[in-house]
């Protein structure tokens, strides 16, 4: 059966995440246009239809209100919003939007609330999902009840971490152990007009950490199933992830769907959960209503599923997608073996282990391609001021274990 490519697709914000779907969707004749920031990779493409970069002195918000609300160039485009600015663009104007774009099932109020860090947990344990203790600290008296039951370690974690990130550079505070340490942190964030809570670090290592992938379409039906765990992170147990794999496991997408039927969720889930080895249950750390930095190893693994959402969204549905390659996996080589160094300074990870990890299943790269070359080229530009940047803030708040 023929099917029909001819709708186009712009992508806002994202990394490695925009850089896979603009390949991806490419190998089935779709053309992707890309408007994002400077490390927004998909735009440096070969793939990519066209890119429509952000000003450094513009506000990514600012400047696609004045492209795709007063602009003409992309009606009718299905956008994808890539990053948590970009979600917050098309809640703020799912309206105005709708009218000139496709956009999928999301229900802005539930997606504000999974930016929601807070709310997030706060609704997880509502449906009986299992959560890591937290405290809202939203006054004075808040801290100090607060300050009074925390175990340490401990993290000061806000509330919006892209906002958090975009002023301190960094997700989150870690305070290994302090209450005075602590009761800093937290009004460091206050001052700088931050909302955060206090959230206890679920002991264990970062392959503990493993995730739910889906679509709920308006009618409550899932278009595909797939998760994965997390190897490795840089810096170990709070950075990104530097090594995955697929892996089935339906005690997570079991706990997954519980909870996005429990609070009746519509739209792209990523639910991520740390095992806590202390009483053995899956808690939910937070879900992204977007596609992540993991999207090229969802794909490799064969399942396209911005593929399945692009047919949805055009009239051309798929049957229920579940089928992927369980033993694949996905590596960032610098920032692997950076985490490699880490373990093996605190005595977890030998040369020839790291080596072992990396030979026990095919990798795939979530950047580089021989073919298209220049989004791992430009992604180079920045590495090595991150990871300045990573080691300093390590170098301020160690961790030895922190859900992530």
């Amino acid at each position: 059966m023929s099917i029909d490519t001819s709708t186009p697709v712009l992508c806002l914000g994202g990394r490695e995440n925009t850089l896979s779907v603009v390949r991806n969707l490419a190998r089935y004749g779709v053309r992707v246009s890309v408007s994002g920031p400077p490390n927004c990779l998909g735009m440096y493409s070969r793939h990519c239809h066209r890119s429509v970069p952000v000003p450094e002195d513009v506000a990514p918000l600012r400047f696609w209100e004045d492209t795709l609300l007063r602009g003409h160039e992309f009606e009718g485009h299905i956008v994808f919003a890539c990053n948590d600015e970009a979600i917050e663009f098309v809640c703020k104007h799912r309206d105005e939007l709708a009218q000139r774009y496709i956009l999928d099932d999301f229900d802005p109020q539930m997606h504000l609330a999974m930016l929601d860090k807070q709310k997030t947990l706060e609704m997880a344990r509502s449906v009986g999902v299992g959560v890591p203790e937290f405290w809202k600290v939203k006054t004075e008296a808040d801290l100090e009840e607060a300050l009074g039951h925390v175990r340490f370690p401990a993290m000061v974690k806000p509330l919006h971490s892209h906002h958090f990130a975009r002023i301190f550079g960094r997700k989150l505070f870690i305070v290994e152990d302090g209450v005075e340490e602590l009761r800093a942190r937290v009004r460091q964030a206050w001052e700088a007009g931050q909302e955060v809570m206090i959230v206890e670090m679920i002991p264990g290592p970062d392959n503990l950490l493993c995730s739910y992938y889906t679509y709920i379409d308006k009618d409550g039906e899932y278009l595909y199933h797939f998760t994965k765990r997390i190897v490795r992170r840089y810096p170990t147990n709070r950075g990104g992830a530097t090594s995955h794999r697929t892996d089935d496991v339906p005690e997570v997408a079991e706990a997954s769907r519980r909870f996005l039927a429990g609070i009746g969720f519509r739209g792209i889930g990523q639910v991520e959960f740390k095992r806590d080895p202390r009483d053995g249950i899956l808690k939910v750390i937070e879900n992204n209503t977007r596609f992540v930095a993991g999207h090229e190893l969802v794909v490799r693994s064969g399942l396209s599923i911005d593929w399945v959402l692009y047919r949805y969204l055009t009239g051309q549905r798929m049957p229920l997608q579940t089928k992927f390659n369980p033993r694949l996996g996905m590596v960032s080589p610098p920032r692997d073996f950076l985490a490699f160094l880490q373990l093996r300074r605190r005595g977890e990870l030998s040369f020839l282990g790291w080596l072992r990890s990396l030979m026990a299943l095919p990798q795939v790269f979530p950047v580089f391609w021989m073919s298209d070359p220049m989004p791992f080229l430009m992604s180079g530009r920045g590495l090595l001021g991150r990871i300045r940047r990573s080691q300093g803030h390590q170098q301020e708040t160690p961790s030895h274990a922190a859900s992530g």
